[in-house]
């Protein structure tokens, strides 16, 4: 179980903080016309992975809303993440559940495995520690801290194809976009700040965005091709 130690003075500027905070949506969506879905081959455990997959690099929705996309608020004093409001990262179908996975800075990820088969969960990171640990299929859970914000790319030495994301972040200023390529940040203090969205693919874009007390704002990007 993850605990919080939050001194009663940062308790007190928080709760100063969410009375004076607004809310942030907006969408991301593929600008030109998207590629069509990418098939990547399966060589291993084709009795759990099946005979192909698709790749999950760039996922577009029917009305170009980009899914995966990372959004944040850069330069803002947020409260943490809450352990309840990070999922666990799945290794189910021969693929990391969900794709892109946020967690807080200082904190442990739960990485499961629920394919009953052996993964090899392997973080090609730069300010954490790299991480290149077995999961035999017995072992249906491990747990893993990263102690720095950054993007991490992470892959099963087992099984090539499987790609996926840890993005460690700082607060929890920050959301991965849905289906419709949308996305909602609550709980902002007052301010105008920069926002960034990043995908894996389409790289990193930012938005000057002002917010005001208990108010609402909104953004949208566009990504890809002319």
């Amino acid at each position: 179980m993850q605990k919080w130690v939050i001194s009663l003075a940062t308790l007190l500027i928080l709760g100063n903080v969410m009375a004076e905070a607004g809310t942030i949506s907006g969408t991301v969506v593929f600008k030109g016309t998207p590629p069509p879905p990418r098939k990547v081959s399966v060589s291993t455990d084709p009795e759990i992975c099946g005979s192909e997959q698709q790749a999950e690099d760039l996922v577009v929705g029917a009305n170009k809303g980009i899914k995966y996309a990372v959004v944040r608020v850069m330069g803002a004093d947020g409260a943490p993440l809450e352990a309840a409001q990070v999922v666990p990262l799945d290794q189910k179908g021969c693929k990391f559940n969900p794709h892109v996975v946020v967690m807080q800075k200082g904190t442990s990820l739960d990485i499961l495995n629920n394919d009953g088969i052996s993964h090899n969960l392997h973080t090609h990171s730069t300010a954490n520690p790299a991480v290149n640990k077995a999961q035999p299929g017995f072992r249906k859970k491990l747990s893993q801290a990263f102690e720095k914000a950054e993007n991490i790319k992470v892959t099963c030495d087992v099984h090539p194809w499987m790609a996926g994301w840890i993005v460690v972040a700082e607060n929890g200023l920050i959301a991965v976009t849905d289906d419709a390529g949308s996305f909602k940040l609550e709980n902002v203090p007052a301010g105008t700040y920069q926002l960034e969205v990043w995908h894996e693919k389409l790289g990193t874009q930012t938005k000057q965005v002002t917010v005001g007390a208990a108010g609402d704002a909104s953004a949208s990007f566009e990504l890809g091709s002319s």
